[in-house]
């Protein structure tokens, strides 16, 4: 059975699962900004290319991506920081144009992705959606939560939707390598919580709710095939990795 429609998604979500979620508040529409800027600037006026296992992405994540998947053995890759004074440099390199990455030392693309994905002007992840994937993530049924998860992934924006499958397809090919490089998905999930998932307020801040924002996180990059997926599981039935 496929689901195309979002009430439908939304009435599954409350009668299944007792969430309930908020409506996803229509932005104003940006106005289109020309030139090469690449951090800071809207999805929709990024640069993008199409990319068809997952959508339109924007051009420097995958750059970026495929750069560091070449490097993935890279031990602490995400973890470790790169240097400030040579970040800067590139950040100024791309933002004007310049095709710079593949002279870049690992940690520094790596922290550049983080920075690209934090300082959009919105979340990926919308905060109208955050309080349905922190309840979604606690409940009891280890198939509950991947099937609720895989619900309210599929009521983004497809902009934000085809950035987010590729980048947990990519951490999860990373993870992969977590005996060369000691990155886990729990590892991954955590460095990447506050830039996808940051908190709104200090009330948010708690030890069991930035917990369960790191294990929505965790989620997706363990079984990337999930994001997405419109496809409402029968029986029960459903391929992910649940050893945690």
């Amino acid at each position: 059975m496929k689901v195309t429609d979002s009430n439908v998604i939304r009435f599954h979500l409350q009668v299944i699962y007792g969430i309930t979620v908020k409506t996803l508040e229509k932005k104003k529409e940006r106005p289109c900004i020309s030139g090469a800027k690449i951090f800071g600037v809207s999805l929709e006026n990024s640069h993008r290319q199409y990319i068809p296992e997952f959508g339109l992405v924007p051009c420097f994540l995958v750059n970026a991506c495929s750069f560091l998947l070449e490097r993935a053995g890279t031990v602490g890759l995400f973890r470790k920081p790169g240097s400030l004074p040579r970040i800067k440099t590139l950040r100024a390199k791309l933002n004007r144009g310049e095709g710079c990455l593949t002279t870049s030392l690992p940690y520094d693309v790596a922290t550049l992705i983080k920075q690209f994905c934090r300082e959009l002007p919105e979340p990926l992840f919308p905060s109208e959606l955050h309080a349905a994937l922190l309840k979604a993530q606690a409940l009891s049924s280890p198939q509950d939560r991947a099937s609720a998860l895989q619900l309210l992934s599929c009521l983004l924006p497809a902009r934000n939707s085809s950035c987010l499958h590729y980048l947990f397809d990519f951490l999860s090919k990373v993870s992969q390598r977590c005996s060369e490089n000691l990155m886990t998905g729990s590892n991954l999930a955590t460095v990447f919580a506050p830039c996808l998932l940051p908190p709104p307020n200090k009330d948010e801040m708690s030890e069991r709710r930035l917990e369960l924002r790191v294990l929505v996180l965790r989620t997706f990059i363990d079984n990337p095939h999930l994001f997405g997926n419109k496809t409402i599981f029968q029986s029960g039935r459903i391929l992910l990795n649940t050893s945690f």
